[in-house]
């Protein structure tokens, strides 16, 4: 049975449930496209993930967000 974990950080605009159904139809046909796997053995997960929880270049997520937004005007 393959299993398909997708990670996805946490983002201002949250991914809607549209979305997250899209993304798991989506795996689904590719695992049965590429890998002719049955539909119905495979399971995708979708992990969302705060940006404080993970880090680029030594510095977490939301720092680097923060600073490429540049200051905020009043």
């Amino acid at each position: 049975m393959p299993l398909v974990t997708i990670r996805l950080a946490n983002r201002d605009i949250p991914t809607t449930s549209a979305q997250k159904a899209a993304l798991i139809a989506g795996t689904t046909r590719l695992m049965q496209e590429v890998l002719d796997k049955k539909p119905e053995t495979v399971t995708v997960i979708i992990d969302e993930i705060d940006p404080d929880n993970w880090g680029v270049g030594g510095e977490q997520v939301t720092v680097v967000r923060q600073r490429s937004k540049g200051p905020t005007q009043a």
